[in-house]
């Protein structure tokens, strides 16, 4: 480690489309951490959400004890206020932190981005460019960096991208089935949802070594939900592609559908570009099928025909799509869990685990229902003797993009 950077801070910013989220990461020489892997202690967790309809900021400690609360009159407060707001309580928090860089979860890399990169005016110039990619993320994830270049220059920001960990996948994997051309001006499945992924991969070495050797599917399951394939920590395969809307049905979004769709839609309905994209993405997943709400506890706990047929049709989409990894994968050797849905939802994963049978998988419905056993969560949940591994694993993308963040600062291209 760079002696330099002995009890310095990391700061992570996550900022959506209704919401900024920023985690504080010392860096310490006593932090618990794998070999090779920087020494980084989480400190605090803030976010203001809501941002358009109820603003509402909360802040907690690593104990996760209350660092403080704050709600502001409906839709009244900007991004870039949310923003002056939880710069000025960490301000107020840590009066005397020396902060050393800033990391930002970007959602689209494109083609040319692999790996983190540390932001300069041609950079930001680029990621500009990608917007087309990503028109409901990618404007939210580039303000705080270009507000950061603008008001502290000196201080280094680098980009964590969402794509960058599928970058490993085949063109056969990447490419979709229409005119090539299309496909080199950038029409291709760039995968999302890699900062979790990555985090898991690296995981897997100190829970099952056979495993993070072998072939794994992860099921990145939340209000975005998608699945991933992996061949010794390498990701070979997802399910969503061009956009984060395609694949396994999420919370307001509503996963692949027959294209045919929706040029119905637009025939029959009169549904423009804007009105399709609304639909998709805001109006229907969980939340359309089932008319009741997003959120699987919700669901779960219901008597509603249509919550329930929300929830089988939720399962049935990650069978079919993990017998379709593990025909990519030429075989599996195991199955994670993970993210909201994937960490809480015992219900989900036993439904999703007994139809996984014909995999040579075997649960253990006890250890699938019990609580986490260790501060970090992670659990086998598959029976002794089972031949393919099932394990629910908490993911933290947060950490990983301090990861990032210190690697870029310490290993300079």
């Amino acid at each position: 480690m760079d002696p330099r950077l002995e009890g310095e801070f990391i700061a992570v910013v996550n900022a959506g489309s209704s919401s900024v989220k920023l985690s504080l990461f010392s860096l310490h020489a006593d932090a618990e951490t794998a070999p090779g892997v920087a020494p980084l202690r989480f400190e605090l967790h803030a976010q203001v959400e809501g941002l358009g309809t109820s603003p509402h900021f909360e802040a907690r400690h690593a104990d996760g004890s209350s660092a403080g609360t704050r709600d502001w009159p409906v839709a009244t407060l900007t991004h870039d206020r949310a923003i002056d707001h939880l710069v000025e309580f960490v301000s107020h928090e840590y009066p005397h932190l020396e902060m050393l860089a800033i990391g930002h979860r970007v959602v689209h890399g494109g083609a040319d981005f692999d790996q983190p990169v540390v932001v300069t005016p041609e950079v930001l110039a680029r990621l500009e460019a990608l917007i087309p990619l990503a028109p409901l993320h990618q404007p939210h994830n580039l303000g705080p960096i270009r507000r950061a270049l603008e008001g502290l220059p000196g201080l280094p920001q680098v980009a964590c991208f969402d794509t960058a960990f599928h970058r490993t996948q085949s063109v056969v994997a990447e490419a979709y089935a229409l005119p090539y051309e299309l496909y080199e001006a950038g029409v291709r499945r760039y995968g999302f949802h890699g900062l979790s992924y990555e985090y898991i991969a690296a995981s897997l070495p100190a829970l099952s070594p056979a495993l993070a050797d072998g072939r794994v599917v992860v099921l990145h399951l939340g209000n975005g939900a998608s699945a991933c394939a992996l061949i010794r920590g390498r990701s070979v395969a997802t399910s969503m592609g061009f956009t984060a809307v395609e694949g396994l049905p999420m919370g307001t979004r509503s996963g692949s559908v027959d294209p045919g769709v929706l040029l119905y839609l637009m025939d029959q309905r009169g549904m423009d570009a804007r009105a399709l994209e609304h639909l998709l993405y805001k109006e229907s997943g969980l939340l359309g099928v089932s008319g009741l709400s997003s959120d699987m506890r919700t669901l779960l706990a219901s008597d509603s025909p249509h919550a329930r047929l929300a929830v089988e049709l939720f399962v049935h989409r990650i069978v079919r799509e993990i017998g379709a990894l593990a025909a990519d994968l030429g075989g599996l050797d195991g199955i994670v869990f993970t993210a909201g849905i994937g960490e809480h939802a015992q219900a989900i994963r036993r439904r999703v685990l007994e139809r996984c049978a014909w995999l040579g998988l075997s649960f253990d419905d006890d250890a699938n229902r019990a609580p986490p056993q260790t501060p970090h969560g992670a659990r086998r949940i598959s029976a002794p003797g089972s031949r393919c591994e099932a394990w629910v694993i908490p993911t933290d993308e947060e950490l990983m993009m301090a990861r990032h963040t210190y690697e870029a600062l310490v290993t300079p291209d």
